[in-house]
């Protein structure tokens, strides 16, 4: 386990005239995100209490504790938002958080290093492992699936992966 916090949601910036920002949720269950309140910022330095108010396209509006004016909320666009592991319910073993997954080595069947996991993105169609490394020409975004990504190993850092034929 890479970090003590997991990234839970991002502000999108202000929500109206009286302080309520637009809050885009990581969590499995979009909602779950106000139980894992008061959530922090990366560095720990600052702390929000999270009010869900509705619901709008691209995720929630919502009110932070001490968030008053819509110059506040705009001041915190792009804000990443975080709870401690230990606020999160536990994973069955065949599920991940992303932060677990970044920066794992990536290697094939044979033992052969390709490189690292950059990212996870999912643009609704499900997980993709993005995998950076010197071998490679280009990022290869994978689909994360069970057939592709046979074992993750996360106490040894490593996840093997059987790339499609015509990946490289």
């Amino acid at each position: 386990m890479t970090s003590d916090l997991i990234c839970v949601g991002t502000v999108g910036g202000a929500f109206g005239v009286r302080g309520e920002v637009r809050l885009k949720s990581f969590c499995a269950r979009p909602e779950d995100i106000e139980t894992y309140s008061p959530l922090t910022t990366e560095d720990g330095t600052r702390s929000y209490t999270v009010a869900l108010i509705g619901t709008i396209q691209s995720g929630f509006t919502a009110r932070l504790g001490g968030v008053m004016t819509k110059e506040q909320a705009d001041a915190l666009k792009g804000l990443r938002l975080f709870a401690r592991r230990d606020q999160l319910p536990s994973l069955p073993d065949d599920e991940f958080y992303h932060t677990d997954l970044i920066g794992l080595a990536v290697l094939d069947p044979g033992g052969t290093e390709l490189g690292h996991v950059r990212s996870v993105q999912n643009h609704g169609a499900g997980d993709l492992l993005e995998i950076h490394g010197p071998g490679l020409k280009d990022t290869i975004l994978l689909p994360f699936t069970r057939e592709n990504a046979p074992t993750v190993d996360l106490a040894q850092g490593r996840v093997i992966v059987d790339l499609p034929d015509g990946t490289l």
